[in-house]
C-alpha cells in the first residue's frame, strides 16, 4: 500500500476510450451512451414515457434509434458521446459532486478539460477522504462498479488517533453491526509498529462506511486514503492529478465479476 508518484506530475491529454454508437441503436443504449443513466434505468425512463423520439413519446422497450433521429429527455435533446474513463487521485477538501450551491471546491474542478464528454463520478469519497475516484459516462459500467453484488475490491489506508487494540481488530475482522446493518470487511491488516495505520479491504459501498467502522469503537480517523479501486492503483498518479484509463484497464473493469 506504499504510495508511488510520478515526479514530473504529468497528466494524459484528453482522449476518449471508445467510439460513439453505431446505428440503428437500441434506445436504452443510446440513453446510456449519452451519459444519462444505465441501460436498466433507461428502460424505466422509456416505460414511464419520459423519452421522445422526433417529438413523439416512446414507451416500447427495444425501440431503435436511427441516425439523425432527435431524442429528448425532460424536454432536452440528448446526444451520444464517446465513452470516457478518467481516474483521479483526489486530494483533501474537495467534495464529490457535480456542482455545489455553497461554492465549495468540487472534484469536477480537478478534471476540467479532461474530456468533452459529460462524465460523472462513480460512487463518492467524502470531503476529507483522499485517493482513487473514477469518472465516466458509461452508465452500465458505473452501475456495475457500485452494485454490491459484484463485490468490487476497494482498499483503504486508515490512520487512527491511537493504536488499535487486538480485541477491536478481531471484532472488525469478524464483522460488526452498525445502525444500518451488519458490516464485514474482506481483509484487514496492521501496517505500522505503532498500530495506528491500518489497511482495510472492503466491497460494501455504504456511506462513510470505513470511518463508521472505526468510530464505532471510538477511534478518530485522522486520515483516510483509497489506494486501490478494483485493479486500479495510484501508481505514478500524484495527488490532485488525473489520467485516462488504458484500453486494457477498461476491459478488465468490464470483465470483473
Amino acid at each position: 500500500m506504499r504510495k508511488r508518484t510520478n515526479p514530473k506530475g504529468r497528466q494524459n491529454k484528453p482522449e476518449p476510450q471508445q467510439a460513439a454508437l453505431s446505428y440503428p441503436a437500441r434506445l436504452n443504449k443510446f440513453i446510456s451512451n449519452a451519459g444519462i443513466c444505465s441501460r436498466r434505468d433507461a428502460d424505466l425512463l422509456i416505460a414511464e414515457g419520459k423519452i421522445k423520439i422526433n417529438d413523439k413519446v416512446v414507451t416500447e422497450l427495444g425501440t431503435k434509434v436511427e441516425h439523425g433521429d432527435e431524442v429528448k429527455f425532460n424536454g432536452k435533446v440528448i446526444k451520444p458521446q464517446n465513452y470516457a474513463y478518467i481516474l483521479l487521485n483526489k486530494p483533501k477538501d474537495y467534495i464529490t459532486t457535480m456542482d455545489d450551491p455553497e461554492n465549495r471546491k468540487t472534484v469536477m474542478q480537478l478534471i476540467k478539460g479532461a474530456t468533452e464528454s459529460r462524465i460523472y463520478p462513480v460512487g463518492r469519497l467524502d470531503r476529507n477522504t483522499t485517493g482513487l475516484l473514477l469518472f465516466t459516462n458509461d452508465g452500465d459500467l458505473s452501475q456495475k462498479l457500485t452494485h454490491p453484488s459484484y463485490k468490487i475490491k476497494k482498499i483503504y489506508q486508515v490512520e487512527l488517533d491511537k493504536p488499535i487494540t487486538a480485541y477491536h481488530f478481531e471484532q472488525i475482522a469478524k464483522g460488526i453491526t452498525l445502525e444500518d446493518g451488519e458490516v464485514k470487511v474482506d481483509d484487514i491488516a496492521i501496517l505500522t509498529p505503532d498500530k495506528k495505520s491500518i489497511g482495510v479491504q472492503i466491497h460494501v459501498g455504504k456511506n462513510r462506511i470505513v470511518r463508521r467502522i472505526f468510530e464505532h469503537f471510538e477511534y478518530e480517523v485522522v486520515k483516510l486514503d483509497r489506494t486501490m479501486y478494483g485493479q486500479l492503483t495510484k501508481k505514478e498518479l500524484p495527488k490532485g492529478k488525473w489520467r485516462n484509463l488504458t484500453e486494457k484497464e477498461v476491459v478488465n473493469l468490464k470483465n470483473m465479476s
